[in-house]
């Protein structure tokens, strides 16, 4: 049996051809007798408007594992943003859910007792795109899903990395104010 994983976190950023092309997920995944599952059983049964929180599925009546509960990040207000989030959107991560136990990046025994809570990021600006590529969108949000769980069970960025790189990394909305451009 793999070793205990009371709650890890992660942060990636993918983008795609697109300016709308982006996704930028945040999770928590640990345990679900500890603190990260209380918090799952507290985010399914809290619902919010606006911020609906769900299963990641395959497909009405196939929820993957670990259960993956998505958060949006964005105020969901149409009908056209909420088919593509509870769409393409939460295929996708459902199929990076797998992939990342396919990978081995969450181990093959840990998937009943494991859960994730997914904070997704959907670009508004997905609503204004004339010829939406579901495709693109999906590969981008499956991807990226893959990423934030490598980074989360790897434990990256190490401490050991981010000193090192402290005053290289800059802050892309930080820069802009820099310049004015904000």
């Amino acid at each position: 049996m793999s070793e205990r994983i009371i709650m890890r976190t992660g942060e990636a950023l993918v983008e795609g051809a697109e300016d709308y092309l982006c996704a930028e997920p945040e999770v928590v995944i640990g345990e679900l007798d500890g603190p990260v599952g209380q918090a799952l059983a507290n985010l399914i049964g809290d619902q919010v408007k606006g911020h609906s929180r769900v299963f990641a599925i395959l497909a009405s009546d196939v929820q993957v594992k670990p259960a993956t509960v998505m958060v949006s990040k964005v105020t969901v207000k149409s009908g056209k943003y909420t088919n593509i989030l509870m769409g393409t959107v939460q295929a996708a991560i459902a199929h990076g859910v797998l992939d990342a136990v396919r990978t081995g990046e969450i181990p093959r025994d840990k998937v009943d007792d494991l859960g994730i809570i997914y904070s997704v990021w959907l670009d508004p600006a997905v609503l204004d795109a004339d010829d939406l590529d579901h495709k693109a969108l999906f590969d981008v949000h499956r991807e990226a899903t893959l990423k934030v769980i490598r980074k989360a069970m790897r434990r990256e960025p190490t401490i050991d990395w981010l000193l090192e790189h402290q005053e290289k990394v800059t802050h892309y909305f930080h820069d802009l104010g820099v310049k004015g451009e904000l």
